[in-house]
């Protein structure tokens, strides 16, 4: 038996086997597939930190007027931020670890993403606060958040939600809104373990 087109005839036998090749190559990635996924699962153990940049907040920098605890003054997040820090927080009770320790910058955009995430475990920490219109802060704010990470041993995830500026100083990583950099800190230094970007599109 043939299969027929416009302009050739394919033997019934060599169109299975050319199918069976196909299935067999899905098959054989499907390993590889979930030993990407395993990686990012394994990454999370316990005493880690997890620092995350805010969820989308369109713009850059604060508005001229900003005041702290007004969030009317401040770039906010929109709905596309609000539905990246839902499932960030879902993301994580999808782990064998939890998340025992929030920690978040006082900016709207911050706790916003924070709570959202993570209802009821949020705990302000202004050393995590942005210093991108105020650079000569950046030694200081630096110092206090390595003092804060030589506190913390577990058990469970410290989660930190920051800003772009401080994550970079922290880390030399330019995090994309709402990515997580895993880290471990050790011997005074930061240790960079994975980048998560749970699920985004």
């Amino acid at each position: 038996m043939n299969v027929s087109c416009a302009r050739c005839r394919v033997p019934m036998h060599l169109f299975i086997a050319f199918c069976l090749t196909l299935l067999l190559s899905v098959f054989a990635a499907l390993p590889a597939i979930a030993q990407s996924a395993d990686k990012t699962h394994r990454a999370l153990k316990d005493g880690q930190i997890v620092l995350i940049r805010h969820a989308y907040a369109p713009g850059g920098g604060d508005p001229d007027n900003f005041t702290l605890g007004q969030c009317a003054t401040q770039r906010n997040l929109n709905e596309t931020g609000r539905k990246q820090a839902r499932q960030i927080g879902q993301w994580f009770r999808n782990q064998a670890i939890a998340v025992t320790q929030v920690l978040s910058s006082q900016w709207c955009r911050c706790m916003d993403t924070a709570t959202l995430a993570f209802p009821s475990q949020v705990t302000e920490a202004p050393e995590f606060n942005s210093f991108f219109s105020n650079r000569q802060a950046e030694a200081m704010q630096t110092q206090r958040a390595l003092a804060r990470f030589a506190q913390w041993d577990g058990p469970g995830l410290m989660v930190v939600i920051t800003h772009q500026v401080n994550i970079t100083a922290l880390t030399g990583i330019v995090p994309r809104s709402g990515e997580g950099i895993v880290i471990e800190y050790q011997n005074g230094a930061v240790q960079v373990v994975e980048r998560l970007n749970f699920g985004f599109q």
